[in-house]
């Protein structure tokens, strides 16, 4: 089973997906993108994005030994991230998320502080990316929750697919 935790920056989707796969003794797949752009040491390119693309599809082919599979971010984040910053996604990345779904995602709310650091770049955005990836779920068509956090707990939403 792989599922997909996604939203926007500092919303928890690393500490959720650990603590799952604690939980579970499933598998946590951490973020790559941001090991990618913190070891490069400069700003990152077009060509960056489109590396990190295929090292996530890299991933989300690989056997895994222990199940479930938590991937903290993963190709619809770096969908919108390439049409948001360069205007469009190639067409491999979409074949990708249609020959590789997820079997549930899980969508973080932007409802914790935001905690500011060199590689995030949206701190008022938040709610117009989470809006937005929930907009690119409902088009896979996969099952979805929204994981909202109350006073230190999280609660979980069920979102119903078209």
């Amino acid at each position: 089973m792989r599922i997909g935790i996604i939203g926007p920056e500092s919303s928890g989707k690393s500490t959720l997906g650990q603590r799952l796969a604690q939980e579970t003794g499933g598998t946590y797949v951490e973020e790559y993108a941001r090991r990618y752009v913190e070891q490069s040491g400069r700003p990152y390119t077009q060509e960056d994005v489109l590396r990190i693309a295929r090292r996530q599809i890299e991933e989300i082919r690989a056997e895994y030994e222990r199940q479930p599979v938590y991937f903290d971010t993963e190709l619809i984040v770096t969908k919108v991230w390439l049409i948001d910053k360069y205007g469009s996604c190639p067409p491999w990345i979409e074949e990708a998320l249609r020959r590789y779904p997820m079997d549930r995602y899980l969508i973080c709310a932007p409802d914790l502080p935001f905690v500011p650091d060199p590689v995030r770049e949206n701190p008022h955005r938040r709610e117009e990316l989470f809006n937005w990836y929930i907009e690119e779920v409902k088009q896979t068509g996969v099952p979805y929750e929204i994981v909202r956090h109350e006073e230190g707990t999280a609660s979980e939403q069920r979102g119903k697919t078209a």
